[in-house]
């Protein structure tokens, strides 16, 4: 299974925020720290909002810090939440999908099985599971 660069994206930003939970953290500071452009993430941002994984200030001292708990985040349903809209196969699309073989399709169910394992497996583990060291501690420990 492969993840877009959004769910991939979104779960290092996750885990960097789940790093300091009770800091809120700025998105221009997340986009220079992943190198990525401002826009994109705040598109990620947006998704994870919606989701209710983490909620959103506006304003100087605003940012994005977890809605709740990284303990009670399931892995499985943040990467579902990242990856609405884009099936694992284009198949799976009523939009996109060019397939012929519209029935007797004995794939799709196959693929289905695997994805939904693949969910069930991830969501064994919570986002707290995944956090980053605290940056202090790890300064400390280098000095």
């Amino acid at each position: 299974m492969r993840l877009t660069n959004f769910t991939d994206y979104g779960l290092r930003m996750l885990m960097r925020i789940a790093s300091e939970p009770n800091h809120t953290h700025s998105t221009s500071d997340l986009a220079e720290e992943f190198g990525l452009p401002r826009n994109h993430l705040a598109k990620i941002v947006q998704r994870l909002a919606e989701g209710g994984i983490v909620t959103t200030h506006r304003g100087k001292g605003g940012g994005v810090e977890l809605a709740r708990a990284a303990d009670l985040i399931v892995l499985g349903d943040l990467i579902k939440l990242l990856e609405r809209d884009q099936p694992l196969v284009e198949c799976w699309s009523e939009k996109t999908c060019t397939c012929s073989i519209e029935f007797g399709c004995r794939l799709k169910p196959r693929l289905r099985h695997a994805e939904a394992a693949f969910i069930a497996d991830m969501n064994k583990s919570t986002l707290k599971d995944i956090a980053l060291e605290h940056r202090s501690r790890i300064k400390q420990e280098i000095v």
